[in-house]
């Protein structure tokens, strides 16, 4: 069934809903008419810079601008994939949307990366809060323009943060949902209402979302893949790609927002171009050939044997190993609890036992990593030891919703994958394993597992690509001698990004980094809601009322101190729960490039490494 938008609403009771639409909007302006105006915002109000700053602190504003910056994209979001492309829009669920297509929007507000989640004004200007938090006006700058000339105003801004919640990816769509409204009071004024019991982080979500065109998309549907370029605001324009293999973005010259505060010292480089490659072998071999200028590299094995090229040993490419103070995330083997093999958390905590981490790490990984047992890895949300007081006092709050075990569970120490005897086949945890499976009504029949019904507990471990077979290989073998059949299967990525989309799958890796200040978006990856969602980020499908509580409680921490506390007692439930196989994680980034750039003569971000925004071309000296 379609959805009517807020427009279409509007219009079947123009009467009554007219003269309504005029009091709210008069009521609004009168509860910000008050208010100051901020030029940036952040989850608890603090800002580090000044409303007169010049630049962020991590730039150089005289950096000059030229030059090609080429990589392998380390990151997607929302529809992108790391082996291919056939789409430019990358805020729908069809398609694979290309990596940076990102680059061409304007934003109401940008990131500073040397603070934990502040952001100021690009094309809003400023911003003033009513009283109750629920009132947001954003004064757009009136220089701001779409690259065809014509002015980007409120009410470009209003229809795009509708028809994202309307028809924008799921994910996006989740984290809009404490967005009521989004309309335009003139050309420079966009007020935006939302609920009050909204996550503090999502009108910083808000500011941060896309800008379109309202007339480009008056004429173009925005629901369907595409391959013409849309209209933008950004510093980039998209310019030569070709889908599945590359695409390139060039500087706009005149760009309007250039000589901004926020974007002194960033968007340095003429070109910025995006490789793919199906397979990272062949990647790192055209790495290797200067196909391309920059690599993250995320294979342990490649990075300890493989960067012994000619190139690097003369040091026309440099090796550099980065310190990653942000949260690793949540990595491994997501179980789908959809799957009626994987409903009892017995079974699920017995595949754990299969996999031996030691092993891994030691002989396929050169010991480059570190077991991950946390949602929220490698930050100061993670839950350690048994819980202390403030944890209690919020395990307590749930009351009826735990069972004495449970509230014992969650007061003790938070569950954590086996340390195995690093043989690969631990014959202790595999007889753990086998006693939980035999707890969960598993019996070996014929050399298989089976349920009472006979069923046979079967695992196929989906991927679009081959970095982690080796890795899989020998928990698969394990697996088998718990009498567990299962396969590592290989797909390519438009069928695998339509099976997680539909959660047609029994175990995927994925990574989740939530950020230094999470809130709506654990919504997307833990809510109940979420698990029914397609395309969401809820791959193993955790419906837990409990777990939905915890959310709330994050989300409405009023201090960093209770943020922490409520994200303690969430990733121990999480935890419990044992959704999950995890993996491994590092506390640093490798990293590898061509030596023709520059780092900006400045303290570097501590939140991203921001490249390439922050780097140069070194330029050649002439003659």
């Amino acid at each position: 069934m379609g959805r009517l938008s807020r427009r279409s609403v509007l219009s079947l009771a123009a009467g009554s809903a007219a003269a309504l639409a005029m009091s709210r909007r008069s009521l609004a302006q009168t509860a910000s008419a008050s208010a100051p105006e901020a030029h940036g915002l952040s989850a608890f109000g603090d800002l580090k810079y000044p409303a007169d700053f010049t630049h962020f602190d991590y730039v150089d504003p005289a950096t000059p601008k030229g030059g090609t910056f080429s990589q392998v994209g380390p990151t997607a979001a929302y529809n992108q994939s790391f082996q291919t492309f056939n789409s430019l829009n990358g805020y729908i669920l069809k398609g694979d949307g290309a990596q940076g297509i990102d680059l061409i929007f304007d934003k109401l507000m940008v990131r500073a990366f040397d603070e934990p989640d502040a952001v100021y004004g690009l094309v809003a200007r400023s911003v003033a809060i009513s009283a109750d938090g629920t009132l947001y006006r954003f004064r757009l700058r009136p220089e701001a323009r779409f690259h065809d000339g014509t002015a980007l105003t409120a009410e470009d801004v209003a229809f795009s943060l509708n028809i994202l919640k309307e028809k924008g990816h799921p994910v996006i769509v989740q984290s809009l949902r404490d967005m009521e409204s989004a309309e335009p009071e003139g050309a420079d004024i966009l007020a935006v209402r939302f609920t009050p019991t909204r996550a503090r982080d999502v009108p910083l979500f808000v500011a941060s979302l896309p800008i379109f065109s309202k007339a480009y998309y008056g004429t173009t549907p925005f629901d369907e893949s595409t391959l013409e370029p849309p209209l933008g605001s950004g510093p980039y324009k998209v310019g030569r790609f070709e889908p599945g293999r590359y695409i390139a973005y060039e500087r706009v010259v005149d760009y309007w927002a250039a000589g901004l505060p926020v974007n002194a010292g960033v968007n340095n480089f003429d070109t910025l171009r995006y490789e793919y490659f199906r397979d990272r072998e062949v990647g790192f071999e055209g790495f290797k050939a200067k196909a391309y200028l920059f690599r993250q590299e995320f294979t342990a094995r490649t990075w300890a044997t493989g960067y012994n090229f000619p190139a690097l040993r003369d040091g026309r490419v440099k090796q550099v190993v980065l310190p990653d103070k942000t949260p690793s995330g949540a990595q491994g083997w997501f179980l789908n609890t959809r799957r009626p093999q994987f409903t009892d958390p017995r079974v699920r905590e017995a595949l754990s036992y299969a996999f031996d981490f030691q092993w891994t790490n030691k002989n396929l990984m050169f010991d480059a990593y570190k077991r991950t047992s946390s949602f929220f890895e490698n930050s100061d949300l993670k839950a350690e030891g048994p819980a202390g007081p403030a944890e209690i006092a919020v395990i307590e709050q749930l009351g009826d919703k735990l069972t004495p075990q449970e509230i014992a569970a969650l007061k003790g120490e938070p569950w954590s994958p086996p340390v195995s005897d690093g043989s690969g086949q631990d014959r202790t945890l595999l007889r753990k394993a086998t006693q939980l499976l035999k707890e969960a009504g598993w019996h070996i029949q014929n050399g298989r597992l089976t349920d009472p019904q006979g069923t046979a507990l079967t695992i196929e471990f989906l991927d679009d690509e081959n970095g982690l077979e080796r890795h899989t290989a020998p928990f698969i073998k394990n697996l088998k001698l718990l009498g567990i059949e299962a396969n590592f299967r290989l797909v390519d990525s438009p069928q695998y990004q339509r099976r997680l989309n539909d959660f047609d799958f029994d175990a995927t890796v994925r990574r989740f980094s939530v950020s230094t200040v999470p809130g709506e978006s654990l919504r997307s990856y833990f809510g109940s809601r979420a698990a029914a969602t397609p395309g969401s980020s809820n791959l193993s499908g955790i419906a837990d009322p409990v777990v939905d509580l915890l959310i709330d409680k994050v989300i409405a921490a009023d201090t960093r101190d209770k943020l922490r506390t409520a994200c303690h007692v969430l990733d121990r439930r999480l935890r419990a729960g044992r959704y999950w196989v995890p993996q491994w994680y590092s506390g640093e980034s490798r990293i590898a490039y061509w030596d023709e750039f520059s780092w900006p003569a400045a303290p570097r971000p501590v939140f991203d490494r921001a490249i390439p925004l922050i780097w140069s071309a070194r330029m050649k000296s002439a003659g």
